[in-house]
């Protein structure tokens, strides 16, 4: 694989994915800027994904390597850490969804511009979506939310989809020198609390890079509405949510050292908060922690009164 300056790995996690794959290659293989190789991670498929790859192996650059088996997060984690990865900035790519041409070349530029604004440190970037069906009937577009990005808020919400995540040569040595945390649930949601914690550049970009396919395969979606805010209620108010934002903590914790002091002081006091009652909703209050709507932030307040968050 090419390591030159302008080089791109592109990091893909695989599990049964042959229903959409081609779209998604064939996608890649159109993007403008031509400097790319692909790392893949598959988790065992057992459908035709293997076969795909390898007809797409033999007309571009890809490494294809077997995944740890315990899910996606930890698929994407383990490929980001993988030794034989290449060197250079890295886009992390779904295996469903569809890049629009110039998402790798427009990723690269924001991402030099925020890295020497910032003294040429870590860079995390991520750009809206437009939302489609299982065909590509375009639906709507995402929306980030009013919540300015930073360690805090990252605590209750991830604002940094993975299907259009790309991290600077910087971010990806914090990300390897944190390894692949037992308790992570959501891999893009990781990396943007490590990289924000440890005070890396954050670049949300308004101008859609991806196609996101929404099926019925998605573990969550970017779904809108009733039905899809019921199912999040659901979320939050049977404490799987705040479950998977305590693990998150936990693995800050353990990898604290790579975190700014400031960082370090809100995570130890989401983690000492009270249990439930008035003073945990205080807490989250002074602390900065909050979700990119006002609903957001009344539902997630009201589940921390009640112990669920």
């Amino acid at each position: 694989m090419r390591e030159t300056p302008d080089h791109v790995t592109i990091v893909m996690a695989t599990r049964n994915g042959a229903a959409h794959l081609r779209a998604q290659l064939d996608s890649i293989a159109a993007q403008s800027h031509r400097n790319w190789s692909l790392f893949v991670s598959d988790d065992g498929s057992a459908d035709a994904t293997r076969q795909i790859l390898a007809d797409f192996a033999r007309h571009h650059p890809l490494r294809l390597v077997e995944g740890p088996g315990r899910g996606a997060a930890a698929n994407f984690l383990s490929a980001l850490c993988h030794p034989e990865l290449p060197p250079g900035p890295v886009a992390l790519a779904d295996q469903d969804d569809v890049w629009l041409k110039g998402k790798l070349a427009r990723g690269l530029r924001r991402m030099a511009v925020g890295g020497r604004r910032r003294g040429d440190g870590p860079v995390l970037y991520a750009a809206e979506s437009m939302l489609a069906d299982g065909g590509l009937k375009l639906l709507s577009r995402s929306k980030s939310g009013r919540v300015r990005p930073g360690f805090a808020p990252s605590l209750a919400q991830n604002l940094f989809a993975g299907h259009s995540t790309m991290l600077n040569p910087e971010a990806l040595e914090l990300v390897r020198r944190a390894g692949v945390p037992p308790g992570v649930v959501w891999h893009d949601w990781w990396l943007y609390q490590l990289l924000a914690g440890a005070g890396a550049a954050l670049i949300l970009d308004p101008a859609p890079s991806v196609i996101w396919r929404q099926h019925g395969a998605n573990t969550l979606g970017g779904a809108r509405g009733a039905a899809a805010g019921l199912k999040r209620l659901a979320m939050v108010l049977s404490g799987e949510w705040g479950r998977t934002m305590q693990a998150h903590a936990r693995a800050l914790q353990q990898n604290a050292p790579l975190l700014e002091a400031e960082a370090r002081a809100v995570l130890e006091g989401f983690l000492s908060a009270p249990g439930r009652g008035m003073g945990r909703v205080r807490l989250f209050r002074d602390l900065g922690i909050r979700r990119s709507s006002p609903a957001g932030d009344l539902t997630m307040l009201a589940a921390a009164a009640l112990g669920r968050l």
